[in-house]
């Protein structure tokens, strides 16, 4: 099973994830692509909630291909091209993980792929 810490030899997270992520060996790795907010028809919200929700709900649908779900992730990387959703994406994160708490990376750049892209999430996952 994944162990996730936070050393007390650390700084503490800035919000709710851990430092470390632990994978035994022998265990089945998974590595996502970068998802952004699209749906299968191709269409994108025009808000960022609606992003993020369908960027987590392709993650969850990547995970779901292979037998996992969000408890399997131990690690994501985040991508928002402004930070005033960052309060936000913290919100939808808790909500598609079921507040579990794996490593986790959020950077604010100056844009993605596609200028009407609000959000980019690329996610490691592993299970014995």
């Amino acid at each position: 099973m994944n162990k996730f810490y936070n050393p007390d030899t650390m700084p503490p997270p800035a919000s709710r994830y851990r430092q470390v992520a632990e994978i035994p060996g022998g265990s089945k790795l998974v590595v996502l692509s970068g998802q952004v907010g699209m749906r299968l028809d191709g269409t994108v919200p025009d808000d960022f909630e609606g992003q993020a929700a369908q960027a987590y709900e392709n993650i969850l649908a990547g995970l779901a291909a292979v037998g996992m779900g969000p408890a399997d992730l131990v690690r994501i990387n985040s991508f928002i091209t402004r930070a005033a959703d960052v309060g936000k994406l913290r919100t939808m994160r808790e909500r598609y993980l079921d507040g579990h708490e794996c490593a986790s990376t959020l950077l604010i750049v100056a844009g993605l792929a596609s200028p009407d892209w609000l959000i980019e999430i690329e996610a490691i996952a592993a299970k014995d």
